[in-house]
């Protein structure tokens, strides 16, 4: 039994794991799968640069694009003045012969019949490009399409805040307004306010 206790006591001492020691060196440093700043320093400039690199194509493809879609905008609507205008020349001619009319040698009824037949013609054409005239009666009054210009009283009280009278029409493209319709606005006041022009 001695021998035996002998015999353990005897065995050598366990080293200790070498995976479990401080990376207290390059190679221990390696070894955890850390890069030394040698390595590192480096590779992290190459990165950068190539970053850097792409960011200044980036930007100078911007750069070309917003000049590219600024000169596309400005040349679509030069085309869209000048298909307006292309639509509009043969009224302002037939315009232009009327205003040279010599008045003593022509009657009036074929100067009005001439100036009427030039304004549908340019209203037959700007309804072709989508122009529309705010001009009804009779309808609601709304702000965004109508500018009040004066108030009379209503008739009736199914007539308060609706459009008695289109002073000076409006126009309209699409959606979006050109010009408000200049308005007069009916008002009820009640039996007393009839006829006053107040509400």
């Amino acid at each position: 039994m001695t021998d035996k206790k002998h015999q353990r006591d005897a065995r050598p001492t366990e080293q200790p794991d070498a995976s479990t020691a401080p990376p207290d060196s390059e190679s221990g440093a390696a070894a955890a799968g850390v890069e030394p700043a040698a390595v590192t320093a480096p590779r992290l400039e190459d990165q950068l640069a190539e970053l850097n690199d792409r960011y200044l194509r980036l930007a100078a493809e911007y750069d070309n694009f917003r000049k590219r879609s600024s000169r596309e905008r400005t040349e679509l609507w030069t085309k869209a003045q000048a298909d307006l205008l292309a639509r509009l020349v043969d009224a302002l001619d037939d315009l232009a012969r009327f205003a040279h009319v010599d008045p003593a040698a022509t009657d009036a009824k074929t100067i009005h019949d001439g100036v009427d037949l030039v304004e549908r013609k340019l209203r037959k054409e700007l309804e072709a490009a989508g122009v529309r005239r705010v001009d009804e009666v009779g309808v609601a009054f709304d702000p965004n399409l109508h500018e009040a210009v004066t108030t009379a009283a209503a008739s009736d009280p199914s007539q308060d805040h609706t459009v008695g009278a289109v002073l000076q029409a409006g126009y309209k493209l699409g959606d979006m307004l050109i010009r408000p319709a200049r308005v007069q606005v009916l008002t009820w006041g009640g039996e007393e306010g009839r006829g006053t022009g107040e509400g």
